[in-house]
């Protein structure tokens, strides 16, 4: 499993779609156990939105396909 800190700032992308949602700002996770439960995407052109920013998507974790060195797929 990947820590949450190596998801930070890689571009998401819909394999729906295939266009980029935008940049992984954050995870939920859950603190005991050390699971991830979703990424938060901030939208394409808000990397600098932060945490908090309203045009931030979330996506779980059984969302995500595939994991690369600089995306990470989604199917949404």
């Amino acid at each position: 499993m990947a820590r949450g800190i190596d998801f930070k700032q890689k571009e998401v992308i819909s394999l729906n779609e295939g266009k980029i949602l935008g940049f992984v700002v954050d995870v939920q996770a859950d603190f005991e156990s050390g699971e991830i439960h979703a990424i938060i995407v901030a939208k394409t052109g808000k990397l600098f939105s932060g945490v908090l920013g309203k045009n931030n998507v979330t996506i779980p974790w059984d969302k995500i396909k595939k994991i690369g060195e600089d995306v990470i797929l989604v199917d949404i």
